[in-house]
């Protein structure tokens, strides 16, 4: 399989994108702006619609922010369908809600195509060193087919059940994720207000149970001050929409998603829907009326 469609080019899809075309893969490209002209430069082929992709393509990986998106680029006029032809496989790597992923599968299912939900977590760091976690769900043959692409943009590749699984997968990561974030947030938040330096007891917490990557890399974004977007709030914000919806579904009482869903509400009311995520912190700081900062 050398003959890749990709449409969604943006800050998860470009460096992406990148990786299969430094890994010698024919890449048909599409996205709403212009394809970035280092792609094109790369040896990627631009295509009009995700129509074009379907039918220059063995394969069409989608990477675009949320569900209605996801079914435009599939069903909508000049859409994956309508390109798509017999034993293809259509793999979304964009998380959006298990419950239509599985109402996509069927779709593309009765098109005699192949389909995958693989969303992605890593952020944009994990794009761009092509270290994403990436959790898969649908048929094991297609799932196989896939594998060495997957492996040539991420480290942690696991097919984790049939379609709509991975979504779910993905939804559980990002609830952990937020929860996290908020921890981080409250600790440091505490240790600054209390007199302490933040900076040394992150430095101290990294050697013990306390230890995480989100502490590690979003800990060091609050004590910098830096809220540029890796992923955007309101990414998450649609992400934990995802979780309360389901629980709802479910029967389900998840307190902590909701408290942390709150705090990213606040950040948008702050103007902040395009921080960082880890900008929850400061709808902590609004609150305690104090800004954490390195000593």
């Amino acid at each position: 399989m050398k003959d890749i469609g990709f449409i969604g080019l943006g800050t998860m899809g470009r460096p992406m994108a990148g990786h299969l075309l430094a890994a010698g893969y024919r890449l048909f490209l599409h996205d709403v702006v212009p394809v970035a002209p280092e792609l094109i430069a790369a040896g990627g082929i631009a295509c009009e619609s995700a129509k074009q992709v379907a039918q220059e393509a063995d394969a069409v990986i989608i990477m675009v922010p949320d569900t209605p998106h996801v079914e435009a680029v599939l069903f909508g006029q000049g859409g994956v369908a309508e390109g798509i032809s017999k034993g293809m496989i259509v793999t979304d790597m964009s998380s959006i809600s298990p419950l239509a992923t599985k109402e996509f599968a069927r779709w593309i299912d009765a098109l005699g195509a192949d389909y995958l939900d693989a969303p992605v977590s890593g952020g944009e760091v994990g794009a761009k060193a092509a270290s994403l976690t990436i959790m898969v769900g649908g048929r094991e043959r297609a799932f196989n087919a896939m594998k060495p692409l997957f492996e040539t943009m991420g480290k942690n590749v696991t097919h984790v059940g049939g379609n709509g699984d991975g979504q779910t997968t993905k939804v559980a990561n990002q609830i952990i994720v937020a929860l996290t974030i908020e921890a981080v947030s409250e600790a440091l938040l505490f240790a600054s207000k209390a007199g302490a330096d933040p900076a040394l007891v992150r430095q101290a917490l990294m050697g013990g149970f306390a230890s995480s990557r989100i502490l590690e890399v979003h800990g060091d974004r609050m004590l910098k001050r830096n809220f540029d977007p890796g992923f955007r709030i309101e990414l998450h914000q649609k992400d934990l929409n995802l979780a309360l919806e389901g629980a709802r579904a479910l029967g389900l009482s998840l307190p902590g998603t909701a408290a942390a869903q709150q705090l990213f509400n606040a950040c948008t009311a702050l103007g902040g829907k395009s921080w960082d995520h880890s900008g929850i912190l400061r709808a902590l700081e609004v609150m305690a009326g104090h800004e954490v900062a390195a000593a």
